[in-house]
């Protein structure tokens, strides 16, 4: 190998020239595999959308059918078991061998009206007039009702909380407090977010495993 001007190349030349082609064909390839690449993406999700599509519409059509074929079971059940609420967000149905189970159910977002910030407003004056209290026991109360009272990521009052100050409502005897926690608990509206269906069944050992309904857990 010489140079343009016949003079032939040094060893480091000729290795820096061979570094050169090297990676120049590096490079090259790099460039051939990341088309192959995203030739074989593009393939495999042409393939995989649609049969995902049909695959969710067949979980949704089957999830219809289930909640429409135990609705009249549900219906049944509020009227044959007086203690069963019109209102109850979860199901569970047990065959009579014990070894099968389906849970129907609804998810519930917690949701107040506007009048809710009332009674909020007559329990806080509650609170202060605690604060005033110059003993242990009265800052304890007055920091677990401040908990209960505290919002979660979404701006809303917990239902769960708001049970557990209806408790300590009762147990004050103060008319103001559970004129307060009524008003918040009149105010209460919650939204269902979606529904659920969960199946179940026992093994050899008795004990009860679920049957994977999601993409994730089969």
């Amino acid at each position: 190998m010489e140079k343009e001007t016949g003079a032939p190349l040094s060893d480091q030349e000729i290795a820096e020239f061979r570094k050169y082609k090297a990676q120049q064909a590096a490079d090259a390839q790099m460039k051939d595999n990341l088309k192959v690449y995203s030739q074989m993406v593009d393939e495999e999700i042409e393939k995989a959308i649609p049969m995902l599509v049909i695959l969710s519409g067949h979980i949704k059509e089957a999830k219809k059918k289930l909640f429409e074929s135990f609705k009249t079971i549900i219906d049944m059940k509020t009227e044959v078991l007086p203690a069963v609420k019109d209102d109850q967000r979860t199901h569970t149905f047990t065959n009579s061998k014990g070894d099968q189970r389906i849970v129907l159910g609804v998810y519930v977002t917690d949701g107040y009206r506007d009048t809710v910030e009332e009674g909020i407003a007559i329990v806080k004056e509650f609170i202060q007039s605690l604060a005033g209290e110059n003993n242990s026991q009265a800052a304890l109360m007055v920091k677990m009702l401040l908990k209960l009272l505290s919002r979660n990521a979404a701006g809303e009052l917990k239902a769960s909380r708001i049970t557990q100050l209806r408790k300590m409502a009762e147990e004050s005897g103060n008319g103001r407090f559970m004129q307060g926690v009524k008003i918040i608990e009149d105010a209460y509206q919650p939204s269902i977010s979606k529904n659920f269906i969960r199946a179940e069944m026992k093994n050899e050992n008795g004990a009860w495993i679920s049957i994977p309904l999601g993409i994730t857990e089969a």
